[in-house]
């Protein structure tokens, strides 16, 4: 039979590591909206756009990922043939505007399920051709991060074909606690004694 002292120390222990896991589970969750915006930045993360970078998440109403995308030439050209150049004084066939496909066209291109009902969680306020594969796609929501176009036409289209189908849409902004769980999570794992 354990001593009651031993008894007592474990207890102390059990207590401060039960505060150490809530200490934990608090400071370094974060919410689903930001899980999956963490994702579409990841994704970002594999275009090889020199200038931006934009990738988007699916997720189906049970928080599952459906499929994901980034911006970046059509599949299977040789991208050593094609400019990434962005003048617009130049022909289009100059800029890479012509043959980009944007992040969510290749999410929508290469899901294997449908995509109504979803949410779209992407880096960057969808453009007007995007804003019309989406309402197309009968996704529910849009959850953005960034909207550096904000005021121009094609970006006020995105919103009239939003509003006019029902689609809602809104911008999420990562709190600090985000950047101080990755931060507290890249440090463990990387300085561990």
């Amino acid at each position: 039979m354990p001593s009651e002292g031993l008894l007592t120390n474990l207890a102390a222990m059990r207590t401060e590591l039960e505060k150490s896991i809530n200490h934990i589970q608090t400071k370094s969750a974060v919410n689903w909206d930001e899980y999956f915006m963490l994702q579409a930045i990841m994704a970002s993360f594999k275009s090889k756009d020199p200038a931006t970078k934009v990738g988007c998440v699916f997720v189906d109403e049970n928080n599952h990922q459906i499929t994901f995308g980034y911006n970046g030439f059509v599949a299977g050209i040789d991208e050593t043939k094609l400019p990434w150049g962005k003048e617009r004084t130049l022909p289009l066939e100059q800029q890479k505007y012509g043959y980009v496909v944007h992040a969510e066209a290749n999410a929508i291109l290469h899901s294997n399920h449908k995509l109504s009902g979803a949410t779209c969680y992407v880096t960057l306020f969808p453009c007007h051709e995007c804003a019309k594969l989406l309402a197309s796609s009968k996704i529910k929501e849009i959850v953005y991060l960034q909207d550096k176009h904000a005021g121009t036409e094609s970006n006020r289209i995105s919103r009239r074909i939003f509003d006019l189908t029902g689609v809602k849409y809104r911008q999420l902004s990562l709190g600090e606690h985000v950047l101080d769980s990755l931060i507290a999570h890249f440090t463990d794992a990387f300085y561990r004694e």
